[in-house]
């Protein structure tokens, strides 16, 4: 008969009492188990004279009294290995799980940015090919705004309450001409701002022989519409458009405003100071526009 390993035998269970069991429960339950195993009534059963040999083992080491003992501690201690290694298996368990639904949520989270993504780069390139009907509705409505001199004209920048003085520049310049007449802004500049601080100088775009400068001082404006002559060959007329000296009058004749002087001037008053002196402004070069 094979030697029997007691540390992995649940003596107890053989017998089949309690861990708390006295001797004389020990040996009762002894004789009522091995009376039913006993090999000699079980000729037939294998597995019964082991099973009867089992029975004799735990009711010698179990009415033991040190043998006892030291069979239950390695019985707690085996227990509670085998209650760690559940738990560890449940911890084990539970990470790994954990894990796949991490690794399932960055999948899906970045599956969905991926997504959106691609969703807005398509949408980018229909509106791209399309055009934006309402975009392209509101710069329309914006231009006209512009060209009517409708627009709100809303200035941070400005600190003084005093009255710029602006003139209106007329020269001879063919349309399509590159040279502009010979003036350019460098050109003008150099002419103007020896009478005094230039503040702004544009000239238009639209038009050619056209422009307005604004000076700091009204007396620097009121010589330079007096004395400036501009070039021999193509000389500077001056018109006054805001801030003139009262006692002031200019060797320049009064000159009709066209619809695109007006379009031009609207958009140099949006970069001039003070919002109610540029509407006072607009409203001026309107009548002007209306009487010619």
């Amino acid at each position: 008969m094979t030697s029997l390993d007691i540390n992995k035998l649940d003596l107890y269970a053989i017998l089949d009492v309690s861990e708390e069991a006295t001797e004389k429960e020990l040996v009762k339950a002894y004789r009522k188990r091995a009376l039913k195993c006993h090999p000699d009534k079980n000729p037939d059963d294998p597995n019964a004279a082991e099973l009867f040999h089992k029975l004799s083992k735990a009711l010698e080491l179990l009415t033991d009294p040190a043998a006892r003992a030291a069979y239950d501690k390695a019985q707690k201690a085996k227990k509670a290995a085998e209650k760690r290694h559940r738990e560890l298996d449940k911890k084990r368990q539970k990470l790994k799980e954990d894990l796949e639904l991490r690794e399932g949520e960055v999948f899906k989270q970045k599956e969905t940015e991926f997504t959106a993504t691609r969703n807005l780069a398509a949408e980018v390139e229909r509106l791209r090919k399309e055009g934006s009907r309402l975009l392209e509705e509101e710069q329309n409505l914006l231009k006209e705004q512009i060209k009517k001199g409708n627009e709100r004209i809303i200035i941070d920048d400005v600190a003084e309450e005093i009255k710029t003085p602006k003139l209106k520049i007329k020269w001879k310049a063919k349309k399509g001409d590159d040279s502009n007449g010979g003036y350019s802004s460098d050109v003008l500049h150099n002419l103007l701002h020896k009478y005094g601080d230039v503040l702004n100088l544009i000239i238009s775009s639209k038009r050619n022989g056209s422009g307005i400068v604004e000076f700091k001082d009204r007396n620097a404006a009121s010589m330079a519409a007096q004395f400036e002559k501009g070039l021999v060959e193509n000389p500077l007329t001056f018109i006054w458009l805001d801030g003139q000296v009262e006692a002031t009058t200019t060797t320049s004749q009064p000159t009709v405003l066209s619809s695109d002087d007006t379009d031009f001037e609207s958009i140099v008053l949006r970069k001039m100071r003070q919002a109610e002196e540029r509407k006072r402004l607009i409203e001026q070069m309107k009548e002007e526009d209306g009487n010619s």
